[in-house]
């Protein structure tokens, strides 16, 4: 019953927030006229985006403004999209199979390709931990939910431990990383920029990247109703995030320096977590929706989620 609770306390938090802070931009919401975007200030493409105000000039002419809503990691995001304080997020691979498995409505609408080099798992640098299998029995910190709790599983899969070898330490970034710093944990699994401020900054090593074990794909979802009656809203919002995201590439030292300061980071930690991370949103294909199956299907089997889902069901229906 406590976790029931505290489920539901989270929610209804949020649900009063929104009636509070958003009423006006609520009502905009349910006529069309304000589209509501959920990200992360890690996101760069997205915090560019904000920042440019190119998107809000696409949508002027149909009478649609913008309004940006920042959380904390992909998970309190996905409690906003299901409170209904947003219309649309962004996040990484694991936090929709979580809440689906919650019961939350969304329906993916994108994704973008795969980044499996913008996530590691870390040891501080002068550690003794010099691989995977010597997590054994160790504490890892991770954001619970997120893109990296599905790399932590991969990882140790292939280094021959199970789940239940290691003791995971569930805290948000921020806090992971002062665990981290100080010692209480011994490894962090981490994503950038998080993950590039940490290397330069604290000369954090490696054990392992994504590579050879996940996609690392970033999803965009949104409300099945709001995806439902505003298709020219959406592909706006794609053509915009296409246009920033081929600048953006072309452009790296010059976009990491408008997003450094926007995130409060170094100019050199953006622009090396943006050399890692791929931007080009499509929509999605049943093998990138095959691969999510594979997430959830894992995440259940270590019953990490309640109850079986299918993918499928969070898919927009077919046009």
């Amino acid at each position: 019953m406590p976790k029931i609770h505290s489920t539901l306390g989270r929610r209804l938090v949020l649900a009063l927030a929104a009636t509070l802070l958003l009423p006006l931009s609520a009502a905009q919401a349910q006529d069309g006229k304000q589209l509501r975007i959920g990200f992360q200030k890690s996101a760069s493409l997205l915090t560019l985006q904000k920042s440019q105000g190119s998107l809000e000039k696409r949508l002027a002419p149909l009478g649609v403004t913008v309004k940006w809503v920042e959380f904390p990691a992909g998970p309190q995001l996905l409690e906003g999209l299901n409170v209904g304080a947003v219309d649309i997020g962004y996040v990484g691979e694991a936090p929709p199979i979580f809440a689906q498995a919650a019961g939350a409505q969304f329906v993916y609408i994108g994704n973008d390709p795969a980044a499996p080099e913008a996530e590691a798992i870390v040891v501080p640098k002068d550690s003794s931990i010099r691989s995977v299998a010597e997590l054994k029995g160790k504490k890892i910190a991770l954001n619970k939910g997120s893109n990296v709790h599905y790399l932590l599983v991969r990882a140790l899969e292939r280094a021959g431990l199970k789940y239940s070898d290691v003791q995971p330490v569930f805290l948000p970034p921020a806090d992971a990383r002062a665990a981290f710093e100080r010692g209480a944990v011994d490894a962090w699994a981490i994503w950038d920029p998080f993950l590039a401020a940490v290397e330069k900054q604290s000369q954090a090593r490696q054990l392992v990247d994504g590579r050879e074990l996940v996609h690392n794909y970033a999803y965009y979802l949104a409300e099945r109703g709001y995806a439902a009656r505003n298709p020219q809203v959406i592909q706006l919002l794609f053509e915009d995030t296409a246009a920033q995201a081929r600048w953006l590439k072309g452009n790296l030292a010059q976009a990491a320096a408008v997003i450094a300061p926007l995130q409060g980071l170094e100019t050199e930690v953006v622009e090396r977590a943006l050399q890692r991370y791929q931007f080009g949103v499509k929509p999605l294909t049943s093998g990138v929706a095959g691969e999510q199956q594979k997430i959830a299907d894992a995440f259940h089997g270590l019953a990490l989620i309640p109850k079986p889902i299918r993918i499928a069901d969070a898919l927009p229906a077919p046009q």
